[in-house]
């Protein structure tokens, strides 16, 4: 039995069948022409996500990412230093001094997976340097992603990779330049590093680096390209000087619009909250017309809490103009890194 039919054949209730219907509408949702935003929270790159993600962006079934900082970075370190990680299975039961004694041999831990300092970090260290210090001479600014993708392009790495490649969601998105949108890059250990290297004058600014403001500067020029079929620039200029849309309400119906896109949202936190702000930015502050996302999926283990962003329904966005009442909306409340794979599984698996 392959996994699409396990799944239709099992998952019959509860957060099993949320996620067979989750998986199914996701399908139906790119197979009418639309596009699919995933947004990647928590750890999911040292849990080795690529492993699905990177056919998942090979087969046009992701069409735009969003991703801490961390996970940015952690996808590099798992193509370089993986025969160097350490996996420590009873996690739970370590000690103070045994953590202490990971930190004194290098070792970072991530829940059971320590990454090695030497081997990841201060690998990447030098080579993200070497792009840094050429931007810094020549006065070139772009945004976080743009040098990891540059990085990979470039086959200095390909010597010391140690994973098959194909398993690398990152590489795979270098490879189809896939828009990648990372806020808050600076809470990253590479970020760490930009910031210590400017601090030491070993760089003279730190605005090589492009910041969150400019990310959601690209991620709405990115949505209205997408939706509407042309950039903020164009839209502006269109709307004519002086005229104004109205704020809330300023949207169009998927019908109306060149395409739509969904919302597949993996964990919570920046990762989630910062791209499900474009649509009430452009209809409501840049006072623009676009579609509301055309589809929604969290997969998130926070139960429903007062305050919450991870553990708030989805129909709560609705009142922050980012749903609609008719986009289905899906909550599987379980560990990202068994169901994330799983449905990527049952769409590779269609």
């Amino acid at each position: 039995m392959n996994v699409s039919d396990f799944v239709r054949h099992h998952y019959r209730h509860f957060n099993a069948a949320t996620l067979k219907d989750a998986a199914e509408a996701y399908r139906l949702h790119v197979d009418g022409g639309a596009k699919m935003m995933v947004t990647l929270a928590g750890a999911m790159s040292t849990a080795e996500l690529g492993l699905s993600l990177a056919e998942m962006i090979r087969r046009d079934l992701v069409h735009a990412i969003t991703c801490t900082g961390a996970n940015l970075e952690e996808d590099l370190f798992n193509l370089v230093a993986h025969d160097h990680y350490v996996r420590i299975p009873e996690w739970r039961n370590l000690t103070p001094e045994q953590e202490k004694d990971l930190e004194s041999r290098g070792l970072n831990r991530v829940t059971d997976t320590c990454i090695p300092e030497e081997k990841a970090f201060r690998v990447l260290q030098g080579h993200m340097l070497e792009l840094w210090r050429r931007a810094d001479a020549t006065g070139e600014r772009r945004l976080p992603h743009e040098y990891f993708y540059e990085l990979i392009r470039s086959g200095v790495l390909d010597d010391a990779f140690q994973i098959d490649p194909e398993d690398s969601w990152l590489v795979a998105a270098a490879r189809r330049d896939l828009p990648l949108f990372v806020p808050g890059w600076e809470d990253s250990t590479m970020g760490n590093i930009l910031a210590a290297n400017v601090m030491r004058g070993d760089l003279s600014r730190t605005d090589i680096v492009g910041s969150g403001i400019d990310y959601m500067l690209a991620l709405a020029d990115w949505y209205l390209e997408t939706t509407m079929g042309r950039g903020t620039s164009d839209a502006i200029a269109a709307q004519g000087a002086g005229r104004r849309t109205g704020g809330h309400g300023a949207t169009v119906p998927p019908e109306e619009a060149v395409s739509t896109v969904g919302f597949f949202q993996i964990g919570g936190g920046i990762a989630g909250d910062f791209p499900i702000c474009v649509v009430p930015l452009i209809h409501q502050d840049l006072e623009l017309p676009c579609p509301y996302w055309s589809y929604f999926c969290q997969i998130s283990d926070s139960t429903t809490s007062y305050g919450s962003y991870s553990g708030a329904v989805p129909t709560e966005k609705i009142t922050w103009g980012k749903l609609d009442v008719t986009t289905p909306m899906f909550v599987i409340e379980s560990d990202a890194t068994i169901v994330a794979p799983l449905i990527f599984a049952y769409l590779l698996d269609w």
